[in-house]
């Protein structure tokens, strides 16, 4: 049944036909007036959060449920007159999908600036891909989706997106001294990616279950300095061979008989341990690599005991903390009431995250607590 009608109860279900939204709207545009009585229809690997008056009440699971507002049929129409005919009790269900998203997309739209130790800044490009899960509906929509303004899956990974190249160079920047040593440490980075970036992601009511970086390429005039020292390694490994064949040629005339061949033994037995000594010495290369890093499944724990629960509990039936998040201390991360105010265990006024700062050096804007910024690489001051 439609929303928009006068008069007949609204029957409210979505079925994700291409399997690719993480969100869904209802009504898609504007705000509704869903009526008492309306019939919300939940599938499985879905949940939907029902807006009231502008507030989130809860995430309801798998199953029909009867939503219950004051809009009566007719009746409000009549008594909305005096606002256009639009009551202004608003409602509307946010449907999320609570599968596994695979093969999401992250890079670098602009190279990021990197500064080096031996070439001094630089620009990178970096790509991968990346895999997510919703396992905190309410507080997903409301700071993804309400906060941030995004309501297709394409908006959302984009902004997922630059969550992870933030992170990318912070971690870059603390962890890393020079591009030489990037192929051998993919796997690192990875790991080390995944782990910070796994908390950023829970403030948002995200999973990130798995992490790959794909490349990471520097600027053409960088790529050729690369290549000259590759050249440089080259030329190394042959003046190896060269020794290495001069001693076997010398080792042949040393076999010949006659007074040649004795002399030729004798300047053998006084080249080859420095020959040798000069081969062994040399450092060899460096293997390169290139990976992703994998996290184990996402179990359902109490945040304040750490004892199991079920995968449906609201509240742990250990300690009695509310698992539901609407939305947490953006100081120590306690999980709060809707209306709390203030932190039940620091004490912190509850405020609205800021989601960007502008760098003073190129007017760039970047994320509020980014370490370095995307565009000219200057550390920011915390």
């Amino acid at each position: 049944m439609g929303m928009d009608n006068l008069v007949l109860l609204e029957v409210i279900e979505w079925f994700d036909s291409t399997g690719q939204e993480m969100v869904h709207r209802i009504p898609q545009k504007g705000s509704g007036e869903i009526k008492f009585g309306a019939q919300l229809t939940v599938r499985e690997s879905q949940a939907a959060v029902f807006f009231y008056q502008g507030k989130a009440y809860d995430a309801l699971g798998p199953g029909r449920h009867t939503l219950k507002t004051a809009n009566i049929p007719v009746l409000t129409k009549i008594l909305a007159m005096p606002w256009g005919m639009k009551s202004p009790l608003r409602a509307e269900v946010y449907f999320v999908n609570l599968k596994t998203f695979t093969d999401m997309r992250w890079g670098t739209r602009d190279p990021v600036a990197f500064r080096d130790s031996e070439m001094g800044l630089v620009r990178l490009r970096a790509f991968g891909n990346f895999n997510v899960r919703v396992v905190q509906p309410v507080l997903f929509v409301n700071r993804v989706v309400g906060t941030q303004g995004a309501y297709t899956t394409q908006e959302i990974d984009e902004y997922l997106s630059r969550v992870i190249v933030s992170r990318f160079n912070d971690y870059m920047g603390k962890n890393l001294d020079t591009i030489f040593n990037l192929p051998a440490r993919y796997d690192e980075m990875a790991a080390g990616l995944s782990a910070q970036l796994a908390q950023d992601f829970s403030h948002f009511g995200l999973a990130l279950t798995h992490l790959y970086i794909q490349s990471i390429t520097p600027p053409p005039e960088v790529q050729k300095a690369l290549d000259t020292k590759s050249s440089l390694n080259l030329f190394d490994d042959m003046n190896k061979l060269l020794k290495m064949k001069a001693a076997m040629a010398m080792e042949a005339a040393a076999a010949n008989q006659g007074e040649a061949g004795s002399g030729m033994g004798m300047g053998l037995g006084v080249m080859m341990p420095g020959m040798f000594a000069s081969l062994f010495n040399q450092g060899g290369a460096t293997p390169s690599g290139q990976g992703g890093v994998t996290e184990g499944p996402v179990q359902n724990k109490c945040p304040e005991c750490d004892n199991p629960v079920d995968a449906d509990a609201k509240f742990c039936p250990h300690c009695g903390h509310q698992l539901v998040l609407f939305q947490q201390c953006l100081k120590c991360n306690k999980n709060l009431s809707p209306n709390a105010r203030f932190c039940s265990r620091c004490g912190a006024p509850v405020e609205k995250p800021k989601t960007e700062r502008i760098c003073a050096n190129c007017g760039a804007k970047d994320l509020a607590d980014a370490a370095f910024c995307n565009q000219c690489g200057e550390k920011f001051e915390h």
